[in-house]
């Protein structure tokens, strides 16, 4: 009946909660813009300099 009194903790209310961001691409003049290779320690490619982990693919089983 009252979850929204449990999302509501001091920390939101006075803004220092940490929320975690999904991954957004870096974009310059509407177009994503490219990782660059000589800097091996940030990708340009992500907003905040890290790409996101990629998802593992589910083997397929055939059937018999």
């Amino acid at each position: 009946m009252f979850s929204w009194i449990t999302k509501l903790t001091w920390d939101s209310v006075i803004g220092t909660a940490s929320t975690t961001a999904k991954p957004k691409r870096a974009r310059a003049k509407g177009r994503y813009k490219a990782d660059n290779k000589a800097t091996k320690h940030t990708n340009e490619a992500w907003v905040g300099g890290v790409a996101p982990k990629k998802k593992k693919k589910k083997k397929k089983t055939s059937k018999k």
